[in-house]
């Protein structure tokens, strides 16, 4: 999939922050998939987690989530269908995780559920791509 500036130019505003916001997450899960790499003694105890205390398996779920993100950013760029969908995706996600999270944290659950709202209605109010040809 290649893009021109007159693809660029085509996306709309909407699917320009779509694509910013699943660059961002997918730049954020490289520092952190490093860091837990790196065996980084900032990280709380994750012995109850999924992986446990294996950090290099956090590391690699990590830079497993930031390949899908920032080609799902590129793909939603291209106006591809495969960076529509991850963004949905990431939007439930986001929201399901938020509403767990609201009574330990209030404001960062509501700005992410608004971030993930916002998301979703760019992608819902973007044209596609045979509305733009």
């Amino acid at each position: 999939m290649s893009m021109s500036m007159q693809d660029l130019e085509r996306r709309s505003g909407w699917t320009m922050f779509a694509a910013i916001v699943l660059f961002s997450v997918g730049f954020l899960r490289i520092i952190s998939g490093i860091s837990y790499l790196a065996d980084s003694n900032k990280v709380n105890n994750l012995t109850l987690g999924l992986f446990g205390d294996s950090l290099w398996a956090w590391g690699l779920w990590d830079l497993g989530i930031a390949v899908v993100a920032l080609f799902a950013g590129y793909s939603l760029l291209g106006g591809g269908s495969f960076g529509k969908v991850v963004a949905y995706l990431w939007a439930i996600l986001v929201i399901v995780n938020s509403f767990l999270v609201m009574g330990v944290a209030p404001w960062f659950a509501f700005t992410m559920i608004a971030l993930a709202v916002l998301v979703i209605y760019g992608l819902a109010v973007s044209p596609t791509k045979s509305a733009v040809e």
